[in-house]
């Protein structure tokens, strides 16, 4: 009726516009690293290994992220908010919480904490301050040495 056409696509023909094709190939990789391939069992901790027992938590895991495209989550763009996750509620200071349950809150926070401010410590001054492995000196014919700094696919940014 309105002239529109369904068209399939897979990771690797894409018939869209890539942009379906694109997050169906991200789904892939993230799923990839979860599952054995061709193999569907339970180890001895009860972890299945099937790609669909895991599809709806890495689809939330993926609703969640922030894209490089629009520099928001998919569900914040589509429906206007964030779902709540369990670490969501962990965050929030509660009023009443059982002793027991506040000695892991405190416990998780501080992990946090010393995830962020290790992270925070690590790559920031990398940015600052490269190290050897990020720097080669340049030999130029007529003038002196020259630092450079190797960036993606070895594109050159002097420093």
């Amino acid at each position: 009726m309105l002239g529109t056409k369904l068209a399939f696509s897979t990771a690797y023909h894409p018939q869209t516009d890539g942009l379906a094709g694109r997050m169906i190939q991200t789904m892939e990789d993230i799923l990839r690293r979860f599952c054995a391939y061709g193999m569907e069992y339970k180890d001895h901790e009860g972890y299945t290994h099937d790609w669909v027992s895991h599809l709806p938590a890495v689809q939330l895991a993926y609703n969640t992220s922030q894209q490089s495209t629009t520099g928001k989550p998919p569900s914040v763009v589509e429906k206007g908010w964030n779902p709540l996750l369990p670490v969501d509620h962990l965050k929030k200071n509660l009023l009443t919480i059982h002793p027991t349950a506040k000695d892991f809150h405190d416990m998780w926070k501080r992990a946090c904490d010393t995830a962020a401010k290790c992270i925070g410590d690590k790559f920031p001054s990398r940015k600052k301050n490269p190290t050897p492995p990020d720097i080669v000196e340049v030999e130029d014919s007529p003038g002196p040495v020259s630092k450079i700094r190797l960036n993606g696919k070895d594109q050159r940014q002097y420093l």
